[in-house]
């Protein structure tokens, strides 16, 4: 968590060879977060962790009928963190993704462009943005390359974790 709005680059390639996944880095180009999917692209089970490799969370698809459900758990607990439920509702117009942290709810909104999405509270009140990276200079980088804006006082590790639950509805781990 931070008292300050944080900004993070996501490369959505993985650092092992073989696998699948992305890396994240902070404005200083250190490498603050890692997602990796041993087995095949789009797998069942994902581990987003630290620099130093240290899971953090483990995600795990649960199939149920059409729409099926992400669930996350921080380290070896039993119960879910969180519960992502894919894209079965409209949220304020857009199709969204309904996301349950206890007893709080938030919600992953797919915009207009395929890589950038919001998680936003109950309210409509914007948590984090991802969106393609554009530098300086105006030019847009590659679609595998992200730019996350994270609002202070919210975990970055939950708003990693569902921002890598919106890659894996959309194929892209």
């Amino acid at each position: 968590m931070s008292s300050e709005s944080k900004t993070f680059t996501i490369w959505m390639k993985s650092l092992v060879y073989h696998a699948n996944g992305c890396t994240v880095f902070d404005s200083k180009g250190e490498i603050v977060y890692r997602v990796d999917n041993y087995d095949s692209k789009c797998s069942s089970e994902v581990f987003l962790m630290d620099r130093q490799g240290k899971v953090l969370c483990t995600i795990q698809r649960k199939r149920l009928r059409i729409f099926g459900r992400w669930d996350g758990y921080r380290l070896d607990t039993k119960k879910p963190w969180f519960q992502v439920r894919k894209c079965s509702r409209v949220f304020m117009g857009d199709l969204a993704c309904e996301v349950t942290v206890g007893h709080c709810k938030y919600w992953i909104v797919s915009l207009a462009h395929k890589a950038s999405f919001r998680i936003v509270d109950i309210d409509g009140d914007v948590v984090a943005e991802v969106k393609q990276k554009q530098v300086c200079s105006g030019i847009m980088l590659g679609d595998d390359v992200l730019s996350l804006e994270m609002k202070p006082h919210f975990d970055h590790s939950l708003i990693m974790a569902l921002v890598t639950v919106n890659g894996l509805i959309n194929g892209k781990m």
